[in-house]
C-alpha cells in the first residue's frame, strides 16, 4: 500500500471513496441520529461500507468523521466521546483499506461560525480540531482531509491543529455554490493561493454542487496553484422525488466528468453526496489512463485586497456628523406598522420632525412581531419626509448571504445609520412556534458592517468602493450578567462600533456604574428613555422584558399616580422621562426615547425644553 505522501509524490491520478452518508441512509439508517457514532454502535457496517469502496478502486478511504469534532458531537451528548470516535473510526477505516488503500483523517466544518463572524474565538476552534486529530492520529491514519469548507479561516484552524500535532499530508477542500464561488463569497482563483500558502499538499473542491461547477472550480485553481488538485463533487444536484431527495447523476456521467477535471488539472477525484462504489469504480475505469495537464499560469501568490479608508464618519450622514461633533442628539423610537399603510407611521414622524428631533429609530421586529421591514421603512420615512433614520437591523431572521444583499441594497438606496442587534428570538412574539436563523450574532455582524466600510465583503473581496455607514451597536447597564455583557460591548467596539444605545434607563445609580466600566471605550452612548403610561405599564417593563431594571420608587410612584386616574399615570410617567432625560444629558451623548402605543406626542412632551 502506497502512503498519502508517496500517492502525491508519484505524480499519477488517484481515486478517493464515495459517500458515506448515503450509503447509511439507503441501508436504512435514519438522518436523525449521529451519522459518526455508528463506528462505535455499528462498526461492521461502516467496516463494509469501506470495504465495498475499496472494490470498487478506491484507493484513499475518509473515515466516518466528518461531523466527528466535540461541538457537533455534543448536540448528541457525545463531546467527551471526541477522541474515541476518531479512534475507532481510523481503526474501521484502516482494517477495510489492508494494503490496498491509504486512510485520510476526514474533518469537516465546526457547525458554528468562529471570528470575526461567531462566538467562538479561532483558539477555541482550533483546539476542538485538536481533539479530533489526536484520535484519528492514534487510529492510525495516513494524513488528513479537511473538506466542505466556507471559511479559510476556519480551514486555519483545522489545518493548524493537525500541523500541531504531526507533519502527516493534508488535503484541504473548500465548497463552492452554483455561482462558483463559497458562501463567503469567495472565488477559487482566491482561496486557492490562500490554501497553498497555509501549507495544503492537495488543495481542491467538494460537495454543495456536481460535477459541472466542479470542473468550474477545477479549471480556476489549476492556472494560480502549483500544488495537486482534489475534485470530489456531488452526483449532482438533488431533486425532491415523493418525501426524499434523489441525487440523479449516473455513475457514467460522473466518471465522463472524472476523466475532463483530470484533463483540466485534478490528480484526485472521487465523489461527495450522492456517490456510491458504482460511481467509484467507473471513475476509476475512465481516470487511470488520464494524464493530468495543470498548467499554473501565474505565481501562486495569495491575492490580497487592501481594505480602503473608510469615508469620515461626519460625512456619512447628519447623524454621524453630530456624533463627530460631540453634540447632544435626540432621537425617537417610532415602531413600522403591522400593515402596508405608512400613513400613521408618516403622520408621527412629521410630528417629530416639527419638534426638532434629529432623527427617528426605525426598530426590526421588536418582540419578535411581524411589521413593516425596518430597511424599508427607513427608506420611506427619508425619502417621502426627508428625516434621517436610524435604521435597527436584527439578526435573527437571515443568513449571512441575506444580511450582505439587504446591506448592499440599504447603501445603493441611501440609508447610512445602523443599529446592529441579535434580535428577539421567535418565542417572544405571537408566533412562537416560528424558526429562527442567528446565523451571525450582532458581534458577528458589525464586523461585517465594518467590513463593508472598508470596501470588503465576507470573502475579503474588493466591492469596488466603500459603504458608508454610521455603525451603532446595543448594550444593556442592566444585564443580568453584566461581565458577559461589558465583553461583549468590548467585541462589538473591537469589531467597529461607533456609538452604542442602551436599553431604557430608570436608575441613575445603576447607569453611572456601567459608564465607568466603559468610559476606556471612548464609544458615544445614547441613553433609552422610556416614558410609562401606567402601572401595568411600568410592572410589565420590570418583571417580563428582560434586562429592563425598574426601581421600586419608580414603580411606587406610578402606582400612586394609577390610583388617581389614567391621565395622572400618563403625566407621571412623563414627569419621570423628563427627569431621567436631565439627569443623563451631562452622562451620555444623546437620547433613545420611545413613543409608547405609537403616540409621537409623548415623546415630544418628554423632550421638550
Amino acid at each position: 500500500m502506497s502512503t498519502l505522501r508517496e500517492l502525491i509524490a508519484d505524480g499519477r491520478t488517484h481515486v478517493f471513496d464515495g459517500a458515506m452518508g448515503t450509503m447509511l441512509y439507503a441501508r436504512g439508517i435514519f438522518l436523525n441520529i449521529c451519522y459518526d457514532e455508528l463506528v462505535l454502535k455499528q462498526p461492521d457496517l461502516i467496516r463494509d461500507i469501506h470495504r465495498e469502496y475499496v472494490r470498487a478502486g478506491a484507493e484513499l478511504l475518509e473515515t466516518n468523521t466528518f461531523g466527528a469534532n466535540p461541538v457537533k458531537l455534543a448536540q448528541y451528548g457525545l463531546a467527551g466521546e471526541t477522541e474515541t470516535i476518531n479512534r475507532v473510526a481510523a481503526s474501521l477505516a484502516r482494517d477495510a483499506g489492508g494494503d490496498r488503500a491509504s486512510v485520510l483523517g476526514a474533518l469537516g466544518p465546526l457547525g458554528i461560525r468562529i471570528e470575526p463572524f461567531g462566538e467562538m474565538a479561532v483558539a477555541e476552534a482550533r483546539a476542538a480540531f485538536v481533539r479530533q486529530v489526536d484520535g484519528l492520529l492514534a487510529g492510525g491514519v495516513d494524513g488528513f482531509i479537511i473538506e466542505t469548507f466556507s471559511d479559510v479561516e476556519e480551514v486555519r484552524a483545522a489545518y493548524e491543529a493537525i500541523r500541531s500535532r504531526t507533519d502527516l499530508p493534508v488535503v484541504a477542500q473548500m465548497t463552492v455554490a452554483t455561482d462558483g464561488k463559497t458562501y463567503f463569497g469567495t472565488e477559487p482563483a482566491t482561496f486557492g493561493p490562500w490554501l497553498q500558502a497555509m501549507g495544503a499538499d492537495v488543495i481542491g473542491v467538494n460537495c454543495s454542487v456536481g460535477p459541472h461547477g466542479v470542473l468550474e472550480a477545477i479549471e480556476q485553481l489549476a492556472r494560480v496553484v502549483t500544488v495537486p488538485l482534489s475534485a470530489q463533487p456531488n452526483a449532482g444536484l438533488p431533486r425532491d422525488v415523493g418525501d426524499r431527495k434523489i441525487y440523479m447523476a449516473s455513475p457514467e456521467y460522473m466518471a465522463s466528468y472524472a476523466r475532463r477535471m483530470v484533463e483540466a488539472g485534478a490528480r484526485f477525484v472521487g465523489g461527495c453526496c450522492g456517490t456510491t462504489p458504482d460511481h467509484i469504480k467507473a471513475m476509476v475505469g475512465y481516470v487511470k489512463s488520464v494524464t493530468p495537464r495543470h498548467v499554473t499560469q501565474f505565481s501562486a501568490q495569495p491575492a490580497k485586497v487592501e481594505p480602503l479608508e473608510p469615508v469620515p464618519l461626519a460625512e456619512r450622514s447628519r447623524f454621524g456628523a453630530r456624533l463627530a461633533r460631540g453634540e447632544f442628539i435626540t432621537t425617537v423610537e417610532i415602531v413600522p406598522p403591522k400593515g402596508v399603510d405608512p400613513g400613521p407611521m408618516f403622520d408621527q414622524v412629521r410630528e417629530l420632525k416639527a419638534a426638532g428631533v434629529d432623527a427617528v429609530n426605525v426598530p426590526d421586529g421588536p418582540r419578535a412581531q411581524s411589521r413593516m421591514g425596518a430597511l424599508l421603512s427607513g427608506l420611506l420615512i427619508q425619502r417621502e419626509l426627508g428625516m434621517e433614520p436610524v435604521v435597527h437591523y436584527a439578526c435573527r431572521d437571515r443568513n449571512l448571504l441575506g444580511m450582505l444583499s439587504d446591506l448592499l441594497g440599504a447603501a445603493a438606496s441611501g440609508i447610512r445609520n445602523l443599529l446592529i442587534v441579535t434580535g428577539d428570538p421567535p418565542k417572544m412574539g405571537p408566533y412562537p412556534d416560528a424558526t429562527a436563523v442567528f446565523d451571525i450574532d450582532s458581534i458577528g455582524l458589525t464586523n461585517l458592517v465594518s467590513r463593508l466600510n472598508h470596501g470588503l465583503d465576507p470573502g475579503g473581496n474588493a466591492l469596488g468602493g466603500t459603504t458608508k455607514f454610521v455603525v451603532g451597536v446595543g448594550v444593556n447597564p442592566a444585564a443580568p450578567d453584566l461581565e458577559r455583557e461589558l465583553r461583549r460591548f468590548a467585541w462589538k467596539v473591537d469589531a467597529g462600533a461607533e456609538y452604542a444605545m442602551t436599553q431604557p434607563v430608570f436608575d441613575i445609580e445603576q447607569l453611572d456604574r456601567f459608564l465607568a466600566r466603559v468610559e476606556s471605550f471612548r464609544v458615544p452612548i445614547i441613553a433609552g428613555i422610556w416614558p410609562l403610561v401606567s402601572l401595568r405599564n411600568a410592572e410589565f417593563l420590570a418583571n417580563e422584558v428582560p434586562g429592563v431594571t425598574v426601581p421600586p420608587v419608580i414603580l411606587e410612584r406610578m402606582r400612586d399616580a394609577s390610583a388617581r386616574g389614567k391621565e395622572e399615570a400618563l403625566q407621571e410617567g412623563i414627569l419621570i422621562a423628563r427627569e431621567m432625560l436631565t439627569a443623563v444629558r451631562s452622562r451620555v451623548r444623546g437620547v433613545q426615547v420611545a413613543a409608547p402605543m405609537g403616540r409621537a406626542g409623548v415623546a415630544v412632551q418628554v423632550i421638550a425644553p
